[in-house]
């Protein structure tokens, strides 16, 4: 397993390289040389699934690279592992950090800014006899919006920021790793999830959180929420929020969750159902529930968790609400609204 783990990780990465290094007509050959011919690919709101190649240049890579110019992947993370959740061997790789480009025209109604956008991602591929055969790319796209000056959310709790990698600059395990500390790694994860599961337990927060979290935990959460530095504040600002938000949750499961190193995570689709009986992020309280895609990224310290990436497709968690924010929050630059006043 480990030399296929390798061989999984140089494929992932001449994939992105060669993507980075194509202009907008070649996109189409390189995921032709590169993906299965049935490539299926998970986005976030508003792209959703796309099935085959062609739907994947067509609606995400061209129009995305024609607007973020010079596009280039900055990565904080980079590993692989084998599906904890599958019994088949399935072999994935996870890439974690920021498309970078020049954010020249505008993308998905959100005017451009003539300066470098930062569009932070996680994605997961499945590799499979050498080919990409399934990807999960979810996209902080409220976060571009903020860098355009298109804030969509109500003032949130935590901060607003480019979020850096890890503390340690460990994240780009290009080498193979120890089994035992993935191993390790992926039985703190999991013990984390039990505790989250059960909030009827007689201890408070923080105690709860103290079980899996170092003191000085930060947890770098979606644009709409924010970040938050310490189990006191993580409480305070997301923690103790969310739980006050939803009456009931449906947990959903995971489809690919696994370790490598001190690092791990795992995405689902959804991942929870919740319903927002206290209203949640300025949206009115609601008896139904609504789906909330999820990818999760940690960074382990000895026995507890140190670092957590968070990724919530809140645009899709809106849309289900009857909230389009793209459609609600995003204006067309002076360039564009030029060229529409000439054309009138």
């Amino acid at each position: 397993m480990p030399l296929e783990l390798q061989d999984a990780k140089q494929r992932v990465l001449s994939f992105y390289q060669a993507l980075d290094d194509a202009n907008t007509q070649d996109v189409a050959k390189v995921l032709e040389a590169y993906c299965s011919a049935d490539y299926h690919w998970r986005g976030c709101h508003p792209f959703n699934e796309l099935g085959g190649q062609d739907e994947v240049v067509e609606q995400f890579w061209q129009p995305l690279k024609t607007s973020l110019k010079k596009l280039q992947r900055r990565q904080d993370v980079f590993m692989a592992g084998e599906n904890s959740l599958a019994s088949d061997g399935s072999v994935w790789v996870v890439s974690m950090g920021h498309l970078m480009g020049l954010f020249d025209l505008d993308w998905l109604g959100i005017p451009r800014t003539g300066r470098m956008g930062f569009l932070r991602y996680c994605e997961f591929t499945q590799v499979q006899d050498g080919k990409i055969t399934q990807s999960a790319m979810f996209m902080d796209i409220p976060g571009l919006m903020v860098q355009a000056g298109v804030n969509p959310f109500m003032p949130q709790t935590g901060a607003q920021l480019i979020q850096p990698g890890p503390m340690t600059h460990s994240g780009l395990m290009l080498d193979e790793q120890n089994a035992r500390e993935s191993a390790k790694t992926l039985a703190v994860i999991n013990q984390m999830i039990t505790d989250l599961g059960d909030w009827d337990h007689n201890l408070s927060l923080e105690e709860e959180l103290a079980l899996s979290w170092h003191d000085d935990m930060i947890w770098w959460g979606p644009t709409g929420i924010g970040a938050s530095y310490s189990i006191e504040r993580y409480a305070k600002q997301h923690s103790g929020v969310f739980r006050s938000s939803f009456s009931e949750r449906v947990f959903n499961g995971h489809v690919c969750k696994f370790a490598e190193g001190e690092f791990g995570g795992f995405f689902g689709w959804p991942n929870l159902s919740l319903k927002p009986s206290g209203g949640f992020m300025g949206l009115p309280a609601s008896d139904k529930l609504f789906d909330m895609r999820v990818i999760d990224i940690y960074r382990r310290d000895g026995d507890k968790l140190a670092e957590n990436w968070v990724f919530i497709d809140l645009l899709h968690f809106f849309y289900q609400q009857g909230v389009d924010i793209l459609a609600r929050n995003t204006y067309l630059s002076a360039d564009t609204q030029r060229d529409e006043k000439q054309r009138a």
